[in-house]
């Protein structure tokens, strides 16, 4: 069956979300949030054999409702609401909540926010607070990374080739010394393209998330962490330098009885050579 035949549109919160599912729906649920459902690879998701997976494209990005992700009329909690709401429209019941990056935001607020329907909580490559500056004991995005990452010349953001070499430089430099898979990365950014809108706004915000910039995030959360009472596990590469390694050990210190799995040699999110640790660590955490 191919993705689009897969692919369901699922009203929630005044918008409509694309979303998909993979395993069968007997099995404990699994919701991923990132940026696009292709924040998670195919494969990963089928790995994941045992679980009901749900992954979905938040709003204005993917196949989901778009409006402007450079002037959202929405802000943080909004995308919480919009995946405690899809929960609901899926009939889930209690489900595993894994966030990625900026989808950890979403995840963790979830977790606070909608108690009863978290099962379990999974915080990957993400950190205690929103975009902006960052608490005096937290490291922020490495300036060596950030100055290599915004000198360069942006892409054409409504050619492929260029939209996928310019995202393959920038998985290059945020992916540490073991994670860098450049079939990998180039087959992803090639399909986020062919999923997302034609318009410059449409690729930049599915390829990089660029409405977390742009919407409000306030009032703060890291305050609340001792409150999540979902078991947490936190997995974090060692050489992230856009979320650095101590963001999640923060994360996994503050939230009552939560597990670190530290990635080494790894640096944003979960390239290929890290699945069969990643699959292991989420099948026990949601057995």
């Amino acid at each position: 069956m191919t993705r689009k035949a897969r692919e369901m549109r699922i009203n929630v919160n005044g918008v409509e979300l694309c979303v998909e599912t993979f395993g069968n729906p007997a099995d404990p649920p699994v919701l991923l949030v990132g940026v696009t459902m292709l924040s998670w690879p195919d494969e990963l998701c089928a790995a994941l054999a045992g679980r009901y997976v749900v992954r979905y494209d938040l709003r204005d990005a993917g196949q989901s409702t778009f409006v402007d992700p450079d002037t959202p009329t929405y802000d943080l909690r909004d995308l919480v609401t919009d995946a405690s709401e899809l929960l609901v429209a899926l009939d889930l019941g209690r489900t595993h909540v894994v966030g990625m990056g900026v989808g950890g935001f979403i995840a963790q607020l979830l977790a606070l926010d909608h108690p009863d329907q978290v099962a379990s909580l999974t915080l990957v490559s993400t950190r205690p607070v929103a975009p902006g500056p960052v608490d005096p004991d937290l490291p922020d995005h490495a300036p060596e990374m950030m100055e290599k990452l915004f000198g360069r010349p942006k892409p054409d953001w409504t050619d492929r080739n260029s939209v996928v070499d310019y995202m393959t430089s920038s998985a290059r430099l945020m992916s540490g010394s073991r994670g860098f898979n450049e079939q990998d990365v180039r087959a992803a950014a090639g399909s986020v393209f062919d999923r997302a809108g034609r318009t410059a706004k449409a690729q930049r915000a599915s390829h990089l998330g660029s409405m977390f910039a742009a919407i409000d995030c306030q009032p703060r959360w890291r305050q609340r962490l001792g409150e999540i009472t979902a078991p947490t596990l936190v997995i974090h590469g060692d050489e992230d330098p856009f979320f650095p390694h101590r963001n999640g050990v923060v994360l996994a210190a503050e939230i009552p009885g939560a597990t670190l799995l530290t990635l080494s040699g790894i640096g944003q999110g979960v390239p290929r050579v890290t699945w069969p640790a990643v699959v292991d660590a989420l099948l026990r955490h949601t057995s």
